[in-house]
């Protein structure tokens, strides 16, 4: 019986190929042109050489980020340091009327000295910290404010590059109404090339738990074409350029 379940197969599989054959025979007649029958070569592996060596100044990129980034929904900043930068969120919530916002627990944003400030006027500030007892992805969702650092910011494509790990939970970038992101402006770079090959360098040991890009609010038209914002993450969101 095995056997014949074999030859069954075989027979099967000379067929499927045959047909297969046929198919791409009638592609080529179609194309008039023959048969490829071996891959052809790529001499030539990612970027060209003249878009690696491509880099702007810092003031071109930060005008070119705001460009890119206001384009697609999203707002910005430029803060002249973390004491503007904590004024213009203080601001905002007061404007917004936030009174629930969590951060990811990262030295920077400590340094903001927000959570105090934000407490002083009745709203409430959480810690993403990774400890499992707290039910971090449902408080995420109950947040008016995500407020997150900025690993890498691009200026040609005007997006954001957040990694997460266990103190600092995506969810605070993906389930808040409105995300603020503080970049340093000594993270702005040009091409997202530049990003994508710090990654490379580490090593996939070395990789983070999650790489996201952000490039203005959460966007779908899925139904009927129909666009919406919000529906998949913040609606607003606020990328501050500190420096």
């Amino acid at each position: 019986m095995n056997n014949e379940y074999n030859d069954w197969l075989k027979t099967k599989e000379a067929e499927a190929r045959k047909k297969q054959e046929q198919f791409m025979d009638r592609i080529a007649g179609k194309l008039k042109r023959s048969r490829l029958r071996e891959a052809p070569e790529h001499p030539f592996r990612g970027a060209p050489m003249y878009w690696r060596e491509l880099e702007w100044s810092l003031e071109e990129r930060l005008a070119r980020f705001e460009d890119n980034f206001t384009a697609a929904g999203g707002h910005v900043a430029r803060p002249a340091d973390l004491e503007a930068a904590k004024t213009y969120i203080m601001a905002k919530a007061q404007a917004l009327g936030a009174r629930y916002i969590l951060r990811q627990d990262d030295p920077t944003l400590a340094e903001l000295g927000l959570d105090e400030a934000l407490a002083a006027t009745g709203a409430k500030v959480s810690v993403w910290n990774g400890h499992r007892s707290e039910a971090w992805i449902a408080r995420a969702a109950e947040a008016d404010f995500g407020i997150v650092t900025a690993d890498h910011a691009v200026a040609y494509t005007g997006s954001l590059v957040v990694q997460s790990a266990a103190e600092k939970g995506r969810s605070v970038s993906l389930l808040p109404t409105t995300l603020f992101a503080i970049v340093p402006v000594e993270r702005l770079i040009t091409r997202l090339g530049e990003v994508l090959q710090t990654f490379d360098a580490a090593g996939r040991e070395a990789l983070p738990a999650g790489i996201h890009f952000i490039s203005g609010p959460s966007r779908s038209a899925d139904i009927e074409n129909d666009l919406t914002i919000g529906v998949h993450g913040p609606g607003i969101v606020f990328a501050l350029l500190v420096g």
